[in-house]
């Protein structure tokens, strides 16, 4: 059973994704003819649906947590969405290092775009986090290594966020907040193997062999509704980033394509 479940959730995750880049590819160029309405209707019609259905999952159809009892539902969307936190971080990290070794609007856009909604996924699971430590712990927040691992990642990408708002030039943005982005990147792994290399309040991360099944069941469920809600959230903010970069630059011939004009070139004809 658990093995089946793998395969499910693998499959809606790639189709997710899958689904999302397609419709990025079609639909997020400013002046596209192509209609990606009944497509985004449906994966909004699937993420709802599945909130439901997890929805019920977690708080009627799984037993109590043995130590916690209830106080564990939380973790329902707690870890749903520091997965997506770090699944679109991971991302951005990407499309920094691609943007450095290959200029590209888009590259950059979509960039902005993870690093927003990574951002926004990441600071909702940290209070989820603190609402969870509270009756479990005794207090809304411990110098926990992870707990102090994640926060120092998401202040490095407000400033990163704040970076891109302060500097004015398109192609100086890119470079410089491309840099900042790697280097907050750093701190992903941190976050992942704390509790496994410090003595932690936090647990170490669960499988599917260390927990019930019916806890599997709705955490996947759960996390499958919020990757296409990360995804929607992505191709909007996509598409509002690169309508900005084609106002920015002037260039709307050059960004249907993921090949800028040399540095040079651009840097004259932005300035």
């Amino acid at each position: 059973m658990n093995t089946v479940l793998q395969v499910v959730s693998a499959a809606a995750a790639l189709a997710s994704v899958g689904m999302g880049v397609r419709l990025g590819m079609k639909w997020a160029p400013p002046g596209s003819k192509y209609n990606a309405k009944p497509a985004l209707l449906v994966m909004t019609a699937a993420a709802l649906l599945l909130l439901g259905i997890g929805s019920y999952l977690a708080l009627v159809w799984t037993p109590p947590e043995r130590e916690m009892g209830d106080v564990y539902r939380i973790i329902y969307v707690h870890v749903p969405a520091m997965w997506m936190a770090m699944l679109a971080l991971t991302v951005n990290f990407c499309c920094c290092v691609a943007y450095l070794l290959h200029t590209s609007w888009k590259t950059d856009a979509l960039a902005e775009s993870t690093a927003e909604v990574g951002l926004l996924f990441g600071a909702y699971g940290l209070v989820l986090g603190s609402i969870w430590g509270k009756p479990t712990w005794g207090t809304y927040w411990d110098w926990d290594p992870r707990l102090t691992a994640m926060a120092i990642m998401l202040v490095t990408y407000v400033a990163y966020v704040a970076l891109r708002g302060f500097v004015e030039d398109p192609e100086k943005r890119a470079v410089w907040s491309s840099v900042v982005g790697i280097i907050s990147f750093v701190n992903l792994p941190i976050v992942w193997f704390s509790v496994k290399w410090w003595r932690s309040l936090h647990q170490v991360q669960s499988t599917p062999k260390t927990v019930d099944p019916d806890m599997v069941l709705s955490l996947r469920v759960n996390a499958w509704a919020s990757l296409i809600i990360l995804t929607l959230f992505l191709l909007h903010r996509y598409r509002i980033a690169l309508a900005r970069r084609e106002a920015e630059v002037a260039l709307p011939e050059a960004l249907p394509t993921d090949a800028p004009a040399p540095r040079d070139n651009r840097a004259s004809e932005v300035a």
